[in-house]
């Protein structure tokens, strides 16, 4: 298998950042998405027809199943794929079932995620790129060494960043959070006079408050 990744023309679906909604099928990305697949999984994935016919007859027949399972531990086979796929319409459905269900545990999100006709009877193959691409950032984006082929062929998803406070400084915020809120905790209104009330201009303790001395 020689893989021509780089002599293609224009970079643009896998290599360059990918519109977060596919709306057509492209057969482009369609080649793309076929040689990572033989990268990924290895050239007895076979050989598929070109067209959106072939590639939805290609990954149905078994290599969608084998793509996701090969993105999880040694060992983990989320999708149990028999050697011969059995001709019963259900059973096929059940596969491309088991398939959605891994994709959404590896972390696909459900907008992301095409519905079994849309592989199984072909109704919305540029749904399948979708969930494809998103598959393939998220295995970039995990780097846990299970993810084969360029590390550009898919943008990285948007990482949470997260930070770890100490108690003591946890503390401290709840204290500043309390403040914020106008607490008194602790604090006394003792000697203070109230917000609405007026003062009394005759009151002998107008001076001190004014800090004037002398006029008292």
């Amino acid at each position: 298998f020689v893989f021509y990744m780089a002599n293609k023309g224009p970079s643009y679906g896998m290599s360059c950042e990918a519109p977060s909604r596919i709306e057509k099928y492209d057969e482009g990305l369609e080649e793309r998405l076929v040689e990572w697949i033989i990268v990924q999984c290895g050239l007895d994935v076979g050989c598929r027809d070109r067209g959106r016919l072939g590639f939805q007859l290609w990954l149905k027949n078994g290599v969608i199943h084998k793509l996701v399972n090969s993105l999880y531990p040694d060992g983990s086979t989320p999708v149990n794929l028999p050697e011969n796929l059995s001709s019963m319409v259900f059973k096929q459905m059940g596969q491309v079932a088991q398939f959605l269900k891994a994709a959404e545990d590896y972390g696909v999100t459900k907008t992301d995620m095409f519905q079994t006709l849309d592989l199984f009877e072909g109704k919305d193959m540029a749904a399948v790129q979708r969930t494809l691409m998103a598959l393939g950032s998220l295995a970039v984006t995990k780097n846990d060494g299970h993810y084969h082929g360029d590390a550009n062929w898919f943008m990285k998803k948007a990482q949470e960043h997260k930070r770890e406070f100490t108690d003591s400084q946890l503390q401290e915020e709840k204290h500043i959070i309390d403040l914020q809120k106008g607490s008194n905790r602790g604090a006394s209104q003792a000697g203070m006079t109230c917000y609405r009330r007026p003062w009394q201009i005759n009151s002998p303790a107008l001076p001190q408050l004014l800090g004037c001395s002398h006029l008292a």
